[in-house]
């Protein structure tokens, strides 16, 4: 099945944790990895990546040495991960993402250099979408990066209540256009 009819199926099906009808746009992908450092950076934590369009551009921009811890929950999405990755820098993990301290302590990691999200953090109940982002926060060393895109502006308070450098920017090349929140502590 093609990535978009997929995420067509998956948006009608699991509105709440799907929030998109369509894979993210290869512009999309390009704005939410402009700010890290991939010269440095060697843990990375996605969280929901869908088909893997930027699971594909961090792997193609990742050091040999790196890491990328890929969090997704939806059945069907996982199965398509797992057919197309078979990189050893990846580990899929069919958990939440408010477990990503959890993980990256089991597989030997203290830290994240970046953390990439894609959950529709303005479908989520409060307290789940407060979980994800206090963990996201405590797992990130000084200088990491959380970079977030959301179709509107919805969770920016929430966002703004864990970090202290939040800049936005908006990228009309998708669909639907997109806001993208670059993070630091």
């Amino acid at each position: 099945m093609s990535d978009k009819r997929s995420f067509l199926r998956n948006f009608w099906k699991e509105r709440k944790m799907v929030g998109a009808m369509a894979p993210s746009s290869k512009y999309l992908a390009k704005k939410m990895l402009e700010k890290i450092d991939f010269s440095t950076a060697k843990v990375i934590v996605e969280l929901g990546p869908g088909t893997g369009v930027f699971t594909r551009k961090i792997l193609a921009n990742l050091s040999p040495d790196g890491i990328l811890l890929v969090f997704e929950l939806n059945d069907s999405f996982m199965n398509m991960l797992r057919k197309e990755f078979s990189d050893p820098r990846v580990i899929l993990i069919h958990d939440s993402a408010e477990k990503i301290g959890e993980y990256l302590e089991k597989y030997g990691y203290s830290q994240a250099d970046a953390v990439i999200s894609s959950l529709p953090l303005a479908n989520f109940p409060s307290d789940l979408k407060n979980r994800i982002l206090t963990e996201s926060h405590r797992v990130m060393h000084q200088d990491a990066v959380y970079v977030q895109f959301q179709y509107s502006l919805n969770a920016k308070k929430a966002i703004k209540q864990f970090y202290k450098q939040v800049e936005i920017s908006f990228t009309p090349a998708n669909f639907p256009p997109a806001f993208v929140y670059y993070c630091k502590k």
